[in-house]
């Protein structure tokens, strides 16, 4: 795969040929989330700072990009979710689209909070791993259910109260929904991961 597939449908927007909005966003972009990605070991930018993955096609529409941006921001700041519990939910999501980049970026970030790569690897197959905690498995299987049935029958929701709270299930519901945003972008452009 050479660099120019990284896009998918797309291609890899210059950043310096970008207009005023999408260079305040790609600014953004480039201080915060290509940091964040670096830390956690998967790559969000080629070597010659063009973006990948979501970031790149979120420069097609800056105004609405940097509203799920500041959205993503407040979730991330403001949960009751550990992080791992997050990640549990963002790829039982990611796996439900089998979203290629998403599934990467997430596998990284996973490993980098602290999940084992058996688990990992169980919920990027859809499974659900056997070394999670209680609340990490009540929320993969909320997600999941979200994901596939577009509910929670009663005695889930019962489970998921008693050890989230509502506020655990609002937040576990609001994370299902990003993702599903995310995914559906990946997917529509056929945006793969990088090669390993």
């Amino acid at each position: 795969m050479s660099v120019d597939d990284l896009g998918g449908r797309l291609p890899l927007y210059d950043g310096e040929a970008l207009n005023p909005a999408q260079k305040e966003l790609y600014d953004w972009l480039m201080t915060v989330a290509v940091p964040w990605a670096e830390d956690a070991k998967f790559e969000a930018r080629t070597e010659n700072g063009r973006l990948i993955g979501p970031f790149n096609a979120a420069l097609l529409n800056p105004a609405i990009s940097s509203a799920l941006m500041e959205l993503a921001v407040a979730e991330q700041t403001n949960t009751s979710l550990s992080k791992r519990s997050r990640e549990v939910i963002i790829l039982t999501v990611g796996a439900v689209w089998r979203a290629p980049y998403e599934l990467y970026a997430h596998s990284a970030v996973a490993r980098h909070v602290g999940l084992s790569d058996d688990a990992v690897q169980t919920l990027a197959e859809g499974g659900l791993p056997k070394d999670l905690t209680a609340a990490e498995a009540i929320v993969h299987r909320v997600a999941r259910a979200l994901s596939l049935e577009h509910c929670l029958d009663e005695a889930l929701y019962r489970e998921a109260e008693a050890l989230l709270g509502a506020e655990g299930i609002m937040e576990t519901a609001i994370l299902t929904g990003m993702y599903h945003t995310v995914c559906a972008i990946l997917n529509a452009f056929e945006i793969p991961a990088p090669p390993s």
